[in-house]
This record gives structure tokens, sequence and C-alpha cells, in this order.
């Protein structure tokens, strides 16, 4: 911990300089402070500080940064969430990981904390692509994943339209929940709403569908009403023609502030000639995480899940 003040207490402290000198908001004030130590002008370098402690230090200037600006697609993943999505990617992979590295991809990218986070749980085994609109965020990303060292190319456009990224073995998503502005483009899903604007969410399923391999498996972190909104008979149409459901997981509702803010872990594999249904589609609900014991049956569950595929 004491590593990743320090680093956190010199990032922040840089990043004040910069907002009362240059009138910056403080998130461009972190930027600038990544940035500098990338190119050597600072250094705010920790000896024997890990990947995971550089990647909590700058999560923790940015999330203060957040808290201070006022946009609201500026959030970020947190790092339990995170962890939770990297245990089931790789109890899912365990076996290829063994041999080779996997491609992952995020296609609403933001900060990295969700792409970072897992893959420095499978440290060495990936290698992802990532996509964001925003230009702040996803300069944070670059500099946090040069800073923690990962091998990840990040593309800026927004991920509805046609990427540049070739299909990965894993998506990892936290979904942006709400109406996606372009009908034009939502016009060509097969989860386009029948009349007025889709949603965002839905369109971001088919979209990772469609830069996956066949067989291939998907994360999102999702609304936890995801199949019981208004538009969700096109989504469950979709998914049952596209892919098949390998897990909802609930998590505990202490999680989130607001009730209409709570999520699951949902799970997909797109469908393949050279795969089967699932037998059981794993339902659980993740328990309080300060109840250790319950944690524990929790993962063994999944572990039997796993094992009995």
């Amino acid at each position: 911990m004491e590593k990743i003040e320090k680093l956190f207490a010199m990032l922040n402290e840089h990043a004040e300089k910069q907002e009362k000198e240059h009138n910056t908001t403080l998130l461009e004030g972190i930027l600038d402070g990544l940035e500098a130590w990338l190119d050597g002008e600072v250094d705010f370098s920790q000896q024997g500080a890990t990947k995971e402690d550089v990647r909590k230090a700058i999560q923790i200037a940015i999330l203060k940064g957040m808290r201070k600006g006022s946009q609201p697609n500026h959030q970020m993943t947190p790092d339990t969430l995170g962890l939770l999505v990297g245990y089931f990617v790789e109890q899912i992979f365990a076996e290829r990981l063994e041999k080779e590295k996997i491609s992952i991809m995020d296609p609403a990218v933001g900060t990295g904390n969700l792409l970072l986070t897992v893959m420095n749980l499978l440290d060495g085994k990936t290698e992802a692509s990532g996509v964001e609109v925003d230009e702040l965020l996803i300069r944070l990303a670059a500099a946090t994943a040069d800073l923690t060292e990962q091998p990840v190319s990040l593309f800026r456009q927004d991920a509805l339209q046609d990427l540049l990224v070739d299909p990965v073995d894993a998506i990892v998503c936290d979904l942006p929940v709400g109406y996606y502005p372009n009908e034009e483009v939502a016009l060509d899903y097969e989860v386009c709403a029948p009349e007025g604007m889709s949603y965002a969410h839905h369109l971001f399923i088919e979209q990772s569908v469609n830069y996956t391999k066949d067989g291939g498996y998907l994360f999102f972190l999702a609304p936890t009403h995801l199949f019981e909104s208004e538009q969700s008979k096109q989504l469950h149409k979709y998914i049952q023609k596209h892919a098949w459901i390998q897990a909802i997981i609930q998590l505990p509702d202490t999680m989130f502030a607001n009730k209409a803010h709570e999520k699951s872990i949902v799970i997909l594999q797109k469908q393949s000639e050279h795969f089967k249904a699932p037998k059981e589609v794993l339902l659980a609900k993740v328990p309080n995480m300060q109840n250790k014991q319950a944690l524990a049956m929790f993962f063994e569950k999944v572990k039997m899940w796993q094992e009995g595929k």
C-alpha cells in the first residue's frame, strides 16, 4: 500500500499544480503527469512497485479527477468488478492459457481500468485491443497501458461503427448504458429498436459478438434488468440466434449506491459448429465480499460448474 500511496501522492501533486498553473481540469493534469513520466521528464516510479501497484495508483488519481469533474461518460469500472471478470476469464480459458496467449478486446475501454485489471491478472498471457470515442479517456488508457507494460492496441472511434480489429477470443466490457443517438448506424443492427432510439448496451452486445471468434466468450458487466426492458425482445431473439448464455452472475447490491445502477456479469459464448450449448447455465449471486465463507462457497460452485461443462 505504501508504494501505491507514494505514487498516487506524486501524481496527484503534479496534476494539482497543472490545474492551478495552466487552468486545466484535474484529469488533464493527471494525463500530463503520466505522459511526462513516459517521456522521462518526471519520475514517479517506486522501487519494487508491481504493474498492479502502478495501475492502482493511477486509478485512484483518475477516480479523484473524475469525482471533481462532472462528465457523465467519465466513469470507471471498480477494481472488485474487474477482478471478478478476470477470475471468470481465467477459469474459462484455463486450459488454453497453459499453452498460449489469448486475444481480448474491450469495445468501451474508457481509461482502460477493466481491461488492464484483467490483463494484469493473466500477466503475460494476453494481447489486447480497446476502442474508445473520448480522446481524454483513450489517452489516459494508452499512458496507463504503457506504464504497466501491457500490450494494448487502442483505436479512437465510435465502437458501434466498423472496427479495424480482428475477431478476438474474448470480449470484456462494462456496457455503456443508455440510448444511442445515431439512429442511422443503429439501423444496421438486428437489435435495433422498432421505433425511436435503440439501447446502446444492446448494440454493444451485438457488435461484440460480431468481433468475437466462433466459440469465443464475452464477459459483460450489464444492467441487472438487461432481459426485462422494453427492448429486450429483440435482444432475446438475437442471442438465441447467435450466442449461448453460459452464466448470469448477480453482483451484491451493497456494491451499488442506487438500485437502478445494479449490475450482473453476463457470460455469452458465440455459437460455433465445433461447440455445443451448455448443459447448464450458471445462475448465481456473488455474496457480500466481506463474508469470506460465503465467498469461498461461491467460488467452489463456479469451479464445479466449470468442471461439469
